[in-house]
Order: C-alpha cells, then structure tokens, then sequence
C-alpha cells in the first residue's frame, strides 16, 4: 500500500462502496445453505436493469447473436435460420458484419465504426432537429470512460475545477480525484424538486475562484441521478448562458434521456436548446454523452456508448483520437449503441414486437416509480420527491436522535448506519446519500425501482417493516 498511488487511495465510488461489498458476501453466504433473515439479495443500489430480471430486447439480442455467430447466415444455414430469425434482424446482422470487415473479433476504428458513427448522427439529428457530424462522434465503452477522458483532457494542473450537482453520481468525484483536480460543487434544490438556479451556480463558481480554482467546466446530469430530476427548457437555456458567459465547458451527461416519465418534462437535449439559441452560441463547448446502460434498454455489461463533441477546437479532437486508440471500444458496445440509435422502423417484421416491448417496459418504469415514491413518503420521517426521469429516488430520512448516537458509537455516518441496517435485516441494499453528497446536517438514501414489477408489493412490504421496527427501536 505503500506504493499505490495516492490518487487511487483518494478516489471513492459508493455506489460499489461498503454496502454493496457486504450484500456480495451476504449473497454467498445463502448461496452456501447459510440461513439469514431474508432469502435474496434485492440488488436496487445500482442501475442495472437486467440485474434485476429486465427483459433484453428480442431485436437487439437477435441481431447481437447472429453477429456473434456469422456461420448461421451462410446459404447453408439461412433456410433453417429464417426459421428462428425475422428478415429484418437477417438483413441488419449483415449490414452490421459488412461493417466491421465481417468479423466482430478485431480492432474497430479508433473513434468507433465509421457507419455506426454515421448512425449516431443520423439519430442525433433527427432528435434535436439540427446537423450532427460524425466525425466528431466518439462511441466508447459506455458513458464512463468517455466522461474520464473528456475530464483528463481538461486537467493540466492540479488548481483546475470542474463544477459538479450536489447530490451527484460519484463517478465524477472519483475522476476528479484520480486525475488531481478539483471538484467544485453547487447544490440541488431538494425544497424545489431537486431544480437548479444559476445564482446559486455564480456563488460556488465565484467562491471557488476566489479559492485560487481554475474553473474550467460544468456538468449537468439531465434527467437526474441519483435524484431524478428533469430539467425544463428554460433552465437550459439560463444554463447554457451561464457556461456561456463564464467560459465553461458544459459536460451533458445525458444517459437517462429515455427515462422521461413527466408529460410537462420532455426530454430535451442540451445540443438541442443550445442551436436554438442563435449564432452567438456558434463557438459554445458542448460534450454530450449517452449509453446502451439506461433507458428501456439496461444492457450494461455490454460497455457501449458515445459521446458528441460541439464547437470543440479540432486539435483537441485530434487528441482524444489518440487517447482513444490506447483503449478502442468493444465491438459488441458499438453494435449494440447502432440498434439504439436505429430500431426496428415502422412496416419492418420486428417493429410491432419492438414497440410493444419497449413500451412495456418504459410503462412499469413509471408505475414501480410512482409506488415506491409513494411507499417512501409513508414512511416516518421520511420526504421523497417524485421521479421525473432516470431510474432513481433519493428519500430524506429524519433520524431520532438515538440513531444518531448508535451511528456514532459504530463510526458511521448516519444514512450509512441506517443503510447498514437495512440490508443486514431485509437484503435490500442501497446507497447511502453520503456517498453522493447532500447538504449538511442532511441524511438521504438512493434506491432505484428496478425491482421486478410482480414482486414489488412484497419489497414494499419488506422495507416499511424494517423502517416502522428500526425506528421503534431508535425512540428518544
């Protein structure tokens, strides 16, 4: 330990932190025929949808696996094949193979495929009505690794900042800390549904430069994680002006954009408000990302994702080229980020299997967010706004002051003890609101609702049991 790299010991990530390591060791324990309070592990600390039994898309799952196996579309095989397959996930497996040289197994291109990158914009275009150039579309191994390689780029001495939402998803306080820099926070506006104000921007950029900070960029996680937020229009807009007049790069980080659950909230993407906005934002600094991991989607472990660069000097371009090349991105990912950004279209075979299943799934979203929203607000002591977007809740808890000595006395912080708690007595795990950050003085917890829908109610159950006898025993 005394070799490692101080930035490594620095750098924390909750969401795998304590907690998660100890359901892990619960896991084997039932696995192993030990008998504990409860009989499964309910994994909701992460959003990992098909964790927790999500459905894979029939049309990308097919067209994944003929790719994976191109022997099945040989003349040979094709009549049995037809059998199984719909024509349309026949034709895209070749298209597709045709563009990787017909074999999945090599290097791709440094900045991705060249035609799924043309897909990208082609997508990007058509959601936000404006030009998109692929060339300046980079597709990588999810969402992450595009985002730490637009934040070592900016980082060129240790006084450089970049502002990031507190609560806020810790990738970026690990990056930050990884890469020596400085992670300069503004807060969320909990009273105000998690809503942001650029005053309260213009006082942590204006107090950190004070503090001798480099402020070099702005990140904007929309819709919210771990809070669940969407952001209007407006607030783009109030946003993009204030990167604007104070020289900020803005990171839009924009993975949830399929998980828009309010009708007075469409998602909207930060590239879209800033050209609608007019000539004088022509040389704005725009990185937008997006990743197979969320939406109705939840193919994580695949690793694919993108990120679009706006108004960005081309050497820089020409820098994450070579950033890029020490590290391509799988095939698969990339793949898997082209039947995102093009499904199945109107009149194809698979297009009705298609909608129905992605409907579906987007739907049980909304009513598995509406209950456990509700379910948390029944709590004592506990307020919980509602879920706009993303996948998340972020409950307050008010602990009795008793709690708050047990947490001491065991050397934790509160929402931990309490988060500690649960999972020992239910297997529910969670993050505690500490390892994303919250006012002080403030306790919250994140828990996503990913729970499988047919047994939601009996979650439910679990949880207001362990908090109604939880807080029984902590009584002043």
């Amino acid at each position: 330990m005394s070799n490692l790299s101080p930035l490594v010991k620095n750098t924390e990530y909750a969401v795998r932190g304590e907690i998660a390591i100890l359901a892990e060791a619960l896991q084997e324990q039932l696995e192993n025929g030990t008998k504990l309070p409860f009989n499964e592990i309910t994994n909701i600390n992460i959003g990992d949808p098909q964790l927790l039994k999500q459905k894979p898309i029939s049309f990308f799952r097919q067209v994944s696996s003929l790719i994976e196996n191109p022997d099945l579309l040989l003349d040979k095989n094709l009549e049995q094949v037809k059998i199984l397959y719909p024509r349309d996930v026949i034709d895209r497996a070749r298209k597709l193979l045709k563009s990787v040289g017909g074999n999945i197994g090599s290097y791709s291109h440094s900045m991705g495929i060249p035609y799924i990158r043309k897909q990208v914009a082609k997508f990007i275009e058509e959601r936000d009505g404006y030009p998109s150039d692929p060339e300046r579309i980079f597709l990588t191994a999810g969402a992450s690794p595009a985002v730490q390689m637009i934040l070592q780029c900016m980082v060129n001495k240790p006084d450089v900042g970049v502002m990031i939402p507190i609560p806020q998803y810790p990738l970026y306080t690990a990056s930050l800390a990884l890469f020596n820099s400085r992670a300069v926070p503004y807060y969320l506006n909990e009273q105000k549904g998690w809503s942001m104000d650029t005053t309260d921007l213009k006082e942590a950029i204006d107090r950190a430069r004070k503090q001798g900070t480099d402020v070099r960029a702005l990140v904007v996680i929309n819709p919210g994680n771990p809070t669940g937020q969407c952001l209007s229009d407006s607030n783009m807009r109030e946003i993009i002006d204030f990167c604007h007049r104070e020289r900020l790069v803005l990171c839009a980080d924009e993975v949830y954009q399929t998980n828009s659950y309010s009708k007075n909230l469409p998602f909207h993407s930060f590239k879209k408000i800033l050209r609608s906005m007019g000539p004088t934002y022509d040389n704005f600094e725009l990185f937008s990302f997006h990743s197979i991991s969320k939406g109705v989607i939840g193919e994580c472990g695949r690793r694919g994702g993108y990120v679009e660069c706006v108004g960005i000097d081309p050497e820089i371009i020409r820098q994450m080229y070579t950033l890029s090349s020490m590290c391509v991105a799988n095939v698969q990912g990339q793949i898997m980020v082209e039947l995102m950004v093009n499904p199945p279209s109107p009149g194809e075979p698979s297009y009705d299997l298609y909608m129905e299943e992605t409907k579906e799934i987007h739907q049980s979203l909304v009513r598995r967010s509406v209950k456990l929203y509700e379910a948390f607000n029944d709590l004592e002591g506990v307020t919980c706004s509602k879920a706009e977007g993303a996948m998340y809740l972020f409950p307050r808890i008010r602990l009795p002051a008793k709690a708050l000595k047990a947490a001491q006395k065991a050397g934790k912080q509160p929402d931990v003890y309490y988060c500690l708690d649960m999972l020992k007595a239910t297997g529910i795990c969670v993050v505690p609101g500490s390892g994303f950050g919250q006012k002080d003085g403030t306790w919250h917890f994140r828990a996503t609702f990913l729970a499988p829908e047919h047994t939601f109610d009996e979650f439910i159950n679990l949880l207001k049991s362990f908090h109604k006898k939880f807080m029984e025993e902590h009584q002043d």
